[in-house]
């Protein structure tokens, strides 16, 4: 596939987001950084990181509600997939990526915003919360892989041939078997599935983020039926290392149909969380998670724990 097919791609998605959408190119030495801002000038800056291969017009279903009370700033991440340019100081480990974000946020003028990440997106929104947690005011992870448990094998085993030889039909038929009988955007499908095709991609990969050392208030959405980790597990980890945790499951989601299907119930569980009044978001004490958990699955199993590389 030529990359000309994914610009296609990339470019018809982005007709999906709010007419006044900006798109915006900005500098950091690690090359120029696609963002797409949308909402009030005036509002809470709103940091949006996506999955490996998705590009930050992933958030297209959620811009709009979210953009009603703040900014937007969905990213392209670096090293992905998308408009985000490699340029000038190589990206060799997480440090790159955590002062690549420090230099992004300079860049858009903000001292400090709410940060969300979907799957990969989450583990590097985990990554520069430890980071620079000054400068991050409440930390949303949405279905986050490699923070609190592996994938599971099966996942991976369903991964590989897509890893191993990349092709569109390869990526199509992964996404069909991980979101089941999910009704997919279509340009979004093909996209995602484009991504993987595109050459010089370098995702960078590390270990798990110290999320008892997390202080800020801390959300964790998963998804009902994902199959890239156990659900349960990852729940129960959340609530026993998160200082000021809440855990919350979204009905009928899986891991890749996530942030487009379905998108009111993840805006709805997201602004609730983003509003909270400063009383009610008071820190509470490191040993124990806040008692506000909507997790409503089953109970956590023995489960083999698998650790990779690999991040979606």
């Amino acid at each position: 596939m030529s990359l000309s097919d994914f610009d296609l791609a990339y470019n018809e998605l982005r007709g999906r987001w709010p007419e006044s959408t900006e798109d915006r190119d900005v500098a950091t030495p690690y090359g120029p950084t696609r963002v797409h801002v949308y909402g009030p000038v005036d509002g809470i800056p709103l940091v949006l990181l996506p999955g490996g291969s998705a590009t930050g017009l992933a958030w297209f279903a959620n811009a709009s509600a979210l953009g009603e009370r703040y900014r937007v700033h969905a990213v392209d991440l670096l090293g992905d997939a998308g408009r985000t340019e490699r340029r000038g100081t190589p990206l060799r480990s997480v440090d790159d990526l955590t002062a690549w974000l420090d230099a992004l946020l300079d860049g858009l003028g903000l001292a400090h915003a709410h940060l969300c990440g979907h799957s990969y997106g989450a583990w590097l929104a985990a990554r520069y919360a430890l980071h620079a947690p000054q400068r991050v005011d409440r930390l949303a992870l949405v279905e986050p892989t490699q923070v609190f448990a592996g994938f599971r094998f099966g996942y991976l085993l369903h991964a590989l041939p897509h890893l191993i030889r990349p092709s569109e039909a390869r990526a199509r038929a992964f996404l069909a078997w991980e979101t089941a009988d999910i009704d997919l955007d279509e340009t979004w499908q093909r996209l995602y599935a484009l991504a993987s095709t595109v050459p010089c991609r370098k995702l960078i990969a590390g270990g798990r983020p110290r999320t008892a050392d997390l202080r800020m208030p801390v959300l964790v959405l998963l998804a009902e039926h994902s199959r890239a980790h156990r659900v349960d597990k990852v729940a129960e980890r959340a609530r026993r290392t998160l200082a000021q945790g809440e855990v919350a499951l979204l009905p009928g989601a899986t891991h890749h149909s996530l942030p487009l299907a379905a998108p009111k119930p993840l805006n709805d569980r997201l602004m609730d969380f983003l509003t909270v009044t400063a009383s009610a978001g008071a820190p509470q004490p490191a040993d124990r998670v806040a008692d506000r958990s909507c997790w409503t699955g089953p109970q956590p199993e023995t489960d083999t724990d698998m650790t990779t590389s690999h991040q979606t």
